[in-house]
């Protein structure tokens, strides 16, 4: 069988990033349960929706039929960590959060962060024959 029919074939739940993504939107879940009920549908859901957004779009990469198609998920999870960072610091600037829960989500982000840049790296890398 082909190489790129194999990789087109990838189940994403066998997938670190995705796992760690998982683990990350149900940290933040529970995280925003304790955030003032006035910020249900401003904060608390645009933190819940990009949360979900990174492991989902993950998921859906998987299922591209090129590794270039794939990458390009990747891409927007990893922009969806960052909006998910941004997103922290600013619910511990309203005292959302206590400064000592923002930096230890801030760096469960970083590392999912570290760990999808160097995903896309590889997987360019193959596109570019590099690999």
């Amino acid at each position: 069988m082909p190489y790129y029919i194999l990789y087109a074939m990838r189940n994403f739940k066998d997938l670190e990033v995705w796992k760690s993504a998982r683990t990350l939107a149900k940290e933040i879940y529970l995280l925003t349960a304790t955030f003032p009920v006035e910020e249900k549908f401003g904060l608390t859901s645009q933190i819940r929706r990009c949360s979900v957004s990174i492991a989902a779009n993950i998921a859906e990469g998987s299922a591209k039929n090129s590794i270039k198609d794939f990458t390009r998920f990747l891409e927007i999870s990893q922009g969806s960590c960052f909006e998910l960072e941004s997103h922290i610091i600013l619910a511990s600037d309203l005292g959302f959060i206590e400064t000592s829960h923002c930096e230890l989500h801030q760096k469960h982000i970083i590392l999912l962060q570290k760990r999808l840049y160097n995903f896309i790296k590889h997987n360019r890398s193959k596109v570019n024959g590099t690999a």
